[in-house]
Order: structure tokens, then C-alpha cells, then sequence
């Protein structure tokens, strides 16, 4: 009894850091989106140089030493911040906040609304206003670190490149190296290529899993030979699980590796099976070191079937079967997949990173091909 109080009062401590953390990073967001607005007004007006920003950093390093972060090429990174995000349809919220309590004094210049001192009210714009917490929480931007802002508008191109990233980021809770990674796999051009095969039947239980399940995985870090069978794949897996599960996405639980199943008198082994968290299902992986090959779908369908009937809890979703091939004809998964009765997916999987320029390039014909057909 004692104990679950002392839990309690440990949940209460967890919850109270974290919320504490939350508020930082929305304090910390808003500041930089503030300077980083207010510095870019006076560049844009020809009020300030780039000579006025070595001054401006010199400034607080001389008379305020104890703020750090507020170098040069800090103080621009945060005008590239806000440049990055000011038309973005996410922040629309904040800058229309922003907006509505805008005044001007008698010379036409805008002032902002009680929170900047008195003094320096006809040099500061609107902009840098020190908005109220409340106000920022319309946007997804706090809820992201700003190391992790640095890295999205530092490395991706385009707003619908930025939002993806932004939105998996929190979704999948990366930290700065997942980010990274998985920016250098081009995630985003892969699921924009991808035309993810699922069959009828997963489908119907799941009509959103395919913004879910992934077309194609990238594997990398297993740091695999030319030579390798499906034990040294199973194996490294195992090996790598956590980088594996931050491939997978973070909703999938790990249960166990040659997951044993009985049928009849007869042992069968799954060579990988997780729960889902989101989807409330097993879901069971097949590894093949090969090409897509029609039989595949045999193995897996009677494994989902011994799942289901066997292991499978009452209050759970039907079981997911996803055949990991080293590579895959997709006509051929089509019509491989057209009757099955089971919900399983053919997915692909490469052991080293992708030429991310040839993805781009890929992703651009794609578009282009698209408006020439409009």
C-alpha cells in the first residue's frame, strides 16, 4: 500500500518536471521567434546592417556576459527561424495574435501592448512583444526543441519538407541524432515515393495504416557484409533493437524473437513479433534476405492465423503480418495480394543509407509529372 502511495507521489514529481520543461521550451521558442522578427523588420526596412548584428552580439556579451546563445551566428539562426516559419499555415494563429494587439503611436510607428518598459516604446516593434503562453500553444513550434528547429530549417528545403519533419519529431519524440538520421535517409522523400501494399483485408480493419506502416525501411546501422543469411539479419536486429524500434516507430513494443506457436503436434517459430500500442494488435514480421517471392504470404498468413487463435487476447485487433523483403516486384505483391483474406503488408528494407539527392530528384519528377497531367 505504501508503495503505490510513494509511486503516486513519484508520478507527481515526473509530471510537474516535465510540465516545468514544456514551459521553458515555449519561454525559450517565443523569445528566439520574437528576436529573430524584430531583427529581420529592421534588415528588411534598411535600419540594420549586417554590421549591427556583430554590434548587437558584442553589446551583450560586454554588458550582460551571464546570456550565452546570443553570438552572431546564434542571433541569425533565430532570424532564419522565424523567416522559416512566419508564412507557415501552423503559426498563422501566432501571427495573427500577434496582430490583434498591435497599436500606434502618434508618428505611425507600431507599439506593442504593456510588456516591453516604458522607455524603450518608440524604438521596439510589435513584433517583439513577449507573448503569453497561452497564445503560443495554437502553434506546434513549442513543442519542439529549438535544438531540433535548428536542424529542420537548416536542412529542409521546402514548407511541406519542414512540416512533415516537425510533426514526425514530436509524434516519434527523436532527439537530435534520430532527427538527423532520418533526415539523411530522406523519410520524407520515402513515404512521398512510397505507395505503400497492403492488403484488402488490413485495409478494412485499419484504413489509416498506411500513414502507420512504412513502404520501406532503411537499416543501416546493422552495418551488415555483402554475404549475410536471414539468422545474421534476425540477429543484428535483435542486436540493434532500439535503433530498429526507432525505425519502426516508437508505438511498436518488442515481445520476442523466434516467437514460438503451436499447431497440432508441430513447432513454428516467428522470426520477430512486436504489439502495437496505437493499432492494439501483434504484429509479426518475416525477414527475407531475398526478393519478393508469392509464397512468402503462405508462412505469414498461417502465422496471423495461430496468433489470432491462440494468443490473442479477446480485447485486441485482429494480427498484422508484415513480410520484410530485401527487395520486391510490386506487380507481382499486387497480384500476390489481391485475395489474401489476411491483413498483411510486403515491405522492402535496404542496408545502407539512400543517395538523398537522387530522392529529391525522384520526388521533383514526381511533382512535375503531376502538373503536367493537370
Amino acid at each position: 500500500m505504501l508503495q503505490q502511495q510513494f509511486g503516486a507521489i513519484v508520478f507527481l514529481i515526473q509530471q510537474s518536471r516535465n510540465n516545468a520543461i514544456k514551459a521553458v521550451n515555449t519561454e525559450l521558442i517565443t523569445l528566439y521567434w520574437n528576436i529573430g522578427a524584430y531583427i529581420n523588420k529592421q534588415l528588411l526596412a534598411a535600419q540594420w546592417g549586417e554590421k549591427t548584428i556583430d554590434e548587437l552580439a558584442a553589446f551583450i556579451q560586454k554588458q550582460h556576459p551571464e546570456l550565452r546563445g546570443f553570438t552572431r551566428s546564434g542571433l541569425y539562426r533565430m532570424v532564419q527561424f522565424h523567416n522559416a516559419y512566419s508564412r507557415s499555415s501552423f503559426v498563422a494563429p501566432v501571427v495573427r495574435q500577434i496582430q490583434n494587439v498591435e497599436n500606434q503611436d502618434a508618428r505611425g510607428n507600431i507599439l506593442p501592448k504593456g510588456k516591453i518598459k516604458k522607455e524603450y516604446n518608440e524604438i521596439v516593434s510589435p513584433l517583439v512583444q513577449q507573448l503569453e503562453v497561452s497564445d503560443l500553444q495554437n502553434s506546434i513550434l513549442v513543442k519542439l526543441s529549438w535544438t531540433n528547429h535548428l536542424v529542420i530549417f537548416s536542412r529542409c528545403k521546402t514548407e511541406e519538407e519542414k512540416t512533415f519533419y516537425i510533426q514526425v519529431a514530436i509524434k516519434e519524440k527523436y532527439s537530435k541524432r534520430e532527427l538527423e538520421r532520418q533526415i539523411s535517409a530522406g523519410l520524407f522523400e520515402r513515404i512521398m515515393l512510397g505507395s505503400t501494399q497492403l492488403s484488402a483485408s488490413l485495409k478494412d480493419v485499419h484504413p489509416n495504416i498506411g500513414s502507420i506502416l512504412k513502404d520501406n525501411y532503411i537499416l543501416e546501422f546493422l552495418n551488415l557484409t555483402e554475404q549475410y543469411n536471414e539468422n545474421d539479419l534476425q540477429k543484428g536486429l535483435i542486436k540493434q533493437m532500439r535503433q530498429f524500434i526507432l525505425e519502426l516507430g516508437k508505438d511498436f513494443l518488442f515481445i520476442g524473437e523466434e516467437h514460438k506457436v503451436q499447431v497440432g503436434n508441430s513447432d513454428f517459430y516467428i522470426d520477430l513479433l512486436f504489439y502495437h500500442r496505437g493499432l492494439q494488435c501483434l504484429v509479426a514480421f518475416e525477414l527475407k534476405t531475398d526478393k519478393f517471392k508469392p509464397e512468402h504470404l503462405g508462412q505469414l498468413n498461417f502465422y496471423l492465423e495461430a496468433l489470432d487463435r491462440d494468443v490473442k487476447k479477446s480485447s485486441e485487433n485482429p494480427s498484422i503480418g508484415i513480410l520484410l523483403c530485401k527487395d520486391k516486384d510490386s506487380e507481382v505483391v499486387e497480384y500476390a495480394l489481391s485475395r489474401s483474406l489476411s491483413p498483411t503488408m510486403v515491405a522492402e528494407y535496404k542496408t545502407q543509407l539512400p543517395d538523398k539527392k537522387l530522392l529529391q530528384q525522384k520526388l521533383h519528377e514526381l511533382f512535375k509529372n503531376t502538373e503536367t497531367d493537370y
